[in-house]
């Protein structure tokens, strides 16, 4: 354990297995939805384009996300760069929780855990340096 940072697998709360449920199911429907993606574009069943580019004409810092997505799972790792620079570790990533969340709920499981305030800090700090950085390319040299 690192002072300022608690972690434990304890057994799952009532709201924690609903929570880790939903999130299961959610992770699930997403991989399902960008897997047969250009499936469903051919027939015009796909989600609404996103109200930031629709309003601002500028892509969010998520855009290109789910084509990301469907690119990986067709093995085109340098489109799905390129169309979202934090698509294929979002997509591995994505990966690996389904069956850690899994296990989880079958082995009614949750996991714990705290951060002082400065770990806090450096989490969000290491989340968005990349997202902000994916953002940038994205409005000024990658394609939407």
């Amino acid at each position: 354990m690192v002072a300022g940072v608690h972690l434990a697998v304890v057994r799952a709360a009532p709201a924690a297995r609903l929570r880790n449920a939903c999130l299961l199911a959610g992770l699930v429907l997403w991989m399902l939805y960008t897997r047969y993606f250009a499936t469903a574009q051919a027939l015009h069943a796909t989600l609404p384009p996103c109200p930031f580019l629709v309003v601002t004409g500028h892509p969010c810092p998520f855009c290109g996300g789910t084509r990301s997505f469907a690119s990986m799972w067709h093995g085109d790792l340098g489109r799905a760069a390129a169309l979202y620079p934090l698509g294929p570790a979002l997509f591995w990533a994505v990966l690996a929780a389904i069956p850690v969340l899994a296990a989880g709920l079958v082995l009614d499981r949750d996991v714990r855990w705290r951060l002082s305030g400065r770990w806090a800090r450096v989490v969000a700090v290491v989340a968005l340096l990349p997202l902000a950085a994916s953002w940038a390319l994205k409005l000024t040299v990658l394609p939407n």
